[in-house]
């Protein structure tokens, strides 16, 4: 099966914008893009995870089966907003929809897309539920156990893609993201729409229950990011060492990827071509959730403007540094600058 390269698919010829949301109080796309003139970023559309995060850290170990001192953090989170969130940070134009409830909860994660310039575009029941993520950490910043209560991803189904909004939000990006979240038959409706109109797809993993949903639709994907748990999920097995997680994956149809391995070097791929890439040594970690999202939003950054993978993922590695020394799944003070000063620190990818 041919593929066109990463940047050949990812360095695409503007389109029409067209479709109505909400961005800072703007009344219309149109009406927002005309004030601010030609355009100098992407354009990207995150499909998926939008939720309240809610995670407790306790100050020392964690003993299981016992009440442990410790601290609350409650804040917007999801992979979609959290990609969405530092797509937005680093300047691009950037929308999102996400199925969310009537709710408290539901107005929590339209203010924070607000918040950073995100242009948002829900689809709200109100009959249902803002979903929630409860997470423990251990005192390291380490997820001890997490409960995902998330049923109202499970209505967002394949119709909702035919839809007129939808419709015009996939044709007028540049790139989509879409997160596990979903249901299988919705994210292989839009993985179908993106393939007809050429316009690259990527995926994040979500967990190694969910990722198994990109299975069906895995040919479709320019990119997809995972860790070693979601890879072996979406495999049926894990690798009996790093540099094979590229064969397993390419065979379950992806042509791209990036299986991130926490502190141990990130293994990416393209076609038949592989690298190992280190992260920092001696960082700072005040808490895990996020930065796996900030290196998949980081690195789709990066090839929008026309870098290779090996490259691109380098700004990933950044992203996901900065991210780990912060208490928040993304990290507001995040810019250009600041990632690439960080970027300037991480190694060349070695290929395999």
């Amino acid at each position: 099966m041919f593929r066109p390269s990463l940047k050949a698919a990812f360095t695409v010829a503007a389109r029409a914008r067209c479709g109505s949301c909400r961005r800072g109080g703007e009344s219309s796309i149109a009406d927002g893009e005309a004030a601010r003139g030609p355009r100098l970023s992407r354009r990207f559309l995150a499909i998926g995870g939008a939720h309240v995060d809610r995670r407790a850290r306790t100050f020392g170990k964690a003993i299981a089966g016992a009440s442990n001192p410790g601290r609350w953090i409650s804040e917007a989170g999801g992979a979609a907003l959290n990609v969405a969130s530092t797509l937005s940070l680093l300047g691009n134009h950037v929308r999102l929809v996400a199925p969310r409830g009537g709710d408290a909860e539901g107005e929590l994660v339209a203010a924070a897309a607000s918040g950073v310039g995100i242009e948002d575009c829900p689809v709200t029941y109100l009959d249902r539920a803002t979903a929630t993520y409860t997470a423990i950490l251990d005192s390291d910043g380490s997820l001890a156990i997490a409960v995902a209560d998330m049923a109202i991803y499970d209505v967002f189904g394949p119709r909702q893609v035919e839809r007129r909004g939808l419709r015009e939000a996939i044709a007028s990006a540049d790139l989509v993201v879409v997160d596990a979240n979903l249901p299988v038959s919705t994210l292989a409706a839009i993985a179908r729409r993106c393939k007809g109109l050429s316009i690259p797809i990527a995926a994040i993993g979500v967990s190694p229950a969910k990722v198994v949903r990109f299975a069906e639709c895995a040919e479709n994907l320019a990119v997809a990011f995972m860790n070693e748990a979601e890879a072996a999920a979406l495999c049926g097995g894990k690798a009996a060492e790093p540099g094979q997680w590229p064969a397993l994956l390419t065979d379950r149809g992806l042509g791209a990827g990036v299986v991130t391995r926490g502190g141990e070097p990130a293994v990416l791929f393209e076609g038949t071509r592989r690298w190992m890439l280190p992260g920092l040594a001696d960082i700072s970690i005040v808490d895990v959730t996020g930065a796996g999202d900030a290196f998949a939003a980081a690195t789709l950054d990066m090839l929008s403007r026309g870098l290779p993978l090996a490259e691109a993922a380098r700004f990933g590695v950044a992203a996901a540094t900065l991210t780990l020394a912060q208490p928040t799944a993304v990290w507001h003070g995040l810019d250009r600058a600041a990632l690439e000063a960080m970027a300037a620190r991480v190694s060349a990818p070695l290929e395999l």
